[in-house]
């Protein structure tokens, strides 16, 4: 076969060869680059007012390990570096709103690979609780208009908001299992694989079927309580009755804030949560 012949044949294949290439070229630097700019960030050092703000801000980080208290940190300053807060209803947003928020925020992600809550673009800070408009049912199923004030919200389109009063009060009293900032971001590793189902990415089947067992006979639990109106207090607020979302939520802030509790009255959540966010808060 003359050797132009050859040439025009492989032609295409070279072609089709160089652009396979140059894409795979393209998908794998972008997480490889993403990867040292995170690493050139944990370098630095963590700023000496940060560290003020943290402690002051938020109290269980003084009773936290070292090890996690360092890990905390760096989760922090890539967080600081990768999103964008913004100021609603005139708020100027400050370092010691940001800290704050993300000290909080990262205290999900310790001890385990993280890409930092990859869908959320943006945090929208209010200076205290604000109006939503939505349309709900009642219990009898007639749908209505209603204005609801908010202290979070979590959107699977990249947003989380929050009410900066609700914040500060959510972190001040570390051990009344109430923190907005755990809250909405707790929704945020749940939306990570589609709407908000109570059911965050993890691997392996068996450990899958284990945390719906468990989280959904703790839910129908809650649910009934509600149903019959139960008078004694639960350790569960009622709002994790709502659906699967809001009870992995609402257990989130209490597995956090108020883990001696939970581990005692509800020994088989508090090991999913446990082996779910890979800490151990009893220990600190």
């Amino acid at each position: 076969m003359p050797l132009q012949h050859c040439a025009v044949l492989l032609l295409p294949f070279l072609i089709i060869s160089i652009a396979t290439l140059l894409l795979l070229t393209w998908l794998l630097r972008e997480p490889l680059f993403t990867e040292w700019r995170r690493r050139k960030v944990r370098r630095q050092p963590f700023p000496a007012e940060w560290r003020q703000i943290v402690r002051r801000r938020v109290p269980y980080f003084r009773s936290m390990p070292t090890d996690l208290q360092l890990q905390l940190k760096k989760h922090i300053q890539v967080f600081l570096a990768e999103k964008p807060f913004i100021g609603c209803r005139g708020l100027v947003v400050t370092d010691e709103m940001r800290v704050t928020i993300a000290a909080q925020a990262c205290l999900l992600l310790l001890n385990r690979r993280t890409d930092y809550f990859a869908q959320l673009r943006q945090i929208l800070v209010y200076p205290d609780a604000f109006v939503v408009d939505r349309v709900q049912a009642d219990g009898s199923g007639v749908v209505q208009d209603r204005r609801l004030a908010l202290s979070g919200e979590s959107w699977s389109l990249g947003q989380v908001i929050l009410s900066w009063q609700d914040t500060v009060e959510g972190a001040e009293v570390a051990d009344d299992g109430r923190n907005v900032v755990i809250h909405e971001f707790a929704h945020q590793l749940d939306q990570e694989n589609g709407a908000a189902n109570g059911a965050p990415r993890m691997t392996g089947r068996v450990r899958r079927e284990r945390w719906a067992r468990v989280l959904n006979e703790e839910f129908e639990v809650l649910q009934r309580r509600e149903r019959v109106g139960q008078r004694q207090p639960s350790l569960l607020s009622d709002y994790g009755a709502t659906d699967p979302a809001e009870f992995f939520a609402v257990a989130s802030e209490v597995f956090f804030e108020q883990p001696q509790r939970l581990a005692t009255e509800h020994a088989a959540l508090y090991r999913e949560l446990s082996n779910y966010y890979r800490v151990n808060p009893l220990s600190w």
